[in-house]
């Protein structure tokens, strides 16, 4: 039980890596502020560090990983290019950004409750996503 709940864990971690990374990749060019773009740029190789990581782990148990669910990243990228087109500003970007970390943190403490059994090493890599998307809505707030 440990094994295969320790295996799903960092599966929905590295898919929500994936997420963010992509998110980030797909406002990034359209970010104005210096100060935000930088932000964002260091939160995305914070993500790919952790990413890095969690492959390892998975790698222990022979396992491939997850990637995002399609539905998900599609209604994702949605929902991104209609409030873009409707105002491309900072602003609207700040809101999109904390909208995603929010949902990635309320998905990542169900899994952490889900599979409760995980080891506490992929408890740890969940938790540390967890920080690290909440360091990033609490520093694009003055962006909102």
């Amino acid at each position: 039980m440990v094994e295969q709940d320790t295996i799903k864990l960092l599966r929905e971690c590295d898919a929500g890596i994936q997420m963010g990374v992509a998110s980030i990749d797909d406002v990034l060019p359209r970010v104005r502020d210096g100060a935000f773009q930088s932000r964002l740029k260091s939160c995305k190789a914070e993500h790919e560090k952790l990413g890095k990581e969690i492959r390892k782990e998975l790698d222990r148990f022979h396992d491939e990983g997850k990637a995002p669910n399609p539905m998900a990243k599609g209604m994702s990228s949605f929902k991104t290019n209609m409030r873009m087109a409707m105002d491309a500003s900072d602003e609207t970007i700040a809101s999109l950004m904390t909208d995603g970390c929010n949902m990635g943190v309320k998905s990542l403490n169900q899994y952490l409750n889900k599979y409760e059994a995980a080891d506490e090493r992929s408890k740890d890599i969940a938790k540390r996503l967890i920080h690290l998307e909440e360091q990033l809505t609490a520093g694009i707030r003055d962006y909102l």
